[in-house]
């Protein structure tokens, strides 16, 4: 069911994702798979499960890791939700891609933009290399549609579509929105810095909006589910054929994913970050991994029962 790629592209993938890319229209370049569709979550809220033991055992497991690690985890059809470090101020690198997707499409929903309009792509202020595909390709005065930076943004974490819908939507709109979401730690100094608590709550709102909008939340959460990096952090912990819809980010030393896994009854929001884990932002993802996989035993057998 679910694919899951590898860090980077190589230049016959690269070939590959712009042909692909470049006949992108708005959010909708990435279908999804066969009848595989993430619908939004409008189930009856569930009684509270005790997280106590979970929260425990993460914590000694983070306790062994070194480096400075950030947890939040919320279960979606109860509300109930704990964190260990969910406060610590972290690098949010490309993780933050999100929830400004998830902002542009706020503005969509509200009859103040649309996917359609486009963004001229300034050399001098947007380019960047490292990740994504539009640093290979473009000239100075090309145009992009909202739709298709947005899906770059997401997919496969381009920088420059980044930085585009940055300019375009205004730094300060943005943090607003977020501190309209619950947001404490937005951009500090200017900084592209987070919680996982913060983080995590922004997807909670990407929950809700997706039902209240659900073919626009939908489509970022069909993104969210097919990026390029889906075998770093949140998705190998978790059994192949469970949709999970996250975003990671790094920057030298930092590791985090931010996702939503949705388990069949019980799907849940898990937010990890990362400083300093070990040698290489690989060792962080490893044991980002390794939390998801222990959550997600405890969801799928203490909670569901089986």
């Amino acid at each position: 069911m679910k694919g899951r790629g590898k860090r980077g592209l190589g230049p016959g993938q690269l070939a590959a994702c712009l042909v692909l890319l470049l006949i992108l229209i708005g959010l909708g370049g990435c279908p999804g798979k066969g009848d595989e569709e993430l619908k939004p979550l409008q189930d009856a809220p569930l009684p509270e499960p005790d997280y106590g033991p979970l929260q425990q055992e993460l914590a000694q497991y983070i306790q062994g890791q070194g480096g400075r690690i950030g947890v939040y985890f919320r279960d979606v059809r109860s509300g109930a939700s704990f964190g260990i470090n969910e406060r610590e101020s972290i690098t949010a690198a490309s993780s933050i891609k999100a929830p400004i997707v998830l902002y542009l499409l706020q503005q969509v929903a509200d009859g103040k933009l649309q996917l359609e309009d486009t963004v001229v792509y300034q050399a001098a202020t947007d380019y960047s290399d490292g990740a994504g595909v539009i640093q290979f390709f473009t000239q100075d005065g090309a145009r992009y549609s909202l739709g298709v930076l947005a899906n770059l943004a997401i997919s496969v974490s381009d920088n420059i579509a980044w930085k585009m819908l940055l300019r375009h939507l205004g730094k300060e709109n943005i943090a607003a929105y977020f501190r309209s979401l619950g947001g404490e730690t937005v951009y500090p100094g200017g900084a592209n810095i987070s919680t996982a608590r913060d983080l995590g709550i922004y997807l909670q709102a990407l929950l809700d909006f997706a039902a209240a909008h659900p073919d626009l939340g939908g489509r970022l959460l069909d993104h969210m589910s097919h990026t390029i990096f889906d075998e770093e952090g949140i998705p190998p912990g978790v059994p192949a054929h469970v949709q999970v819809a996250h975003k990671v980010g790094t920057v030298t030393g930092v590791a985090n994913d931010i996702g939503i896994v949705f388990l069949a009854d019980r799907p849940y929001i898990l937010c990890v970050m990362t400083d300093g884990v070990g040698q290489s932002v690989d060792e962080g993802f490893a044991v980002i991994t390794e939390i998801s996989r222990r959550v997600y035993q405890f969801q799928r057998e203490k909670v569901l029962g089986g």
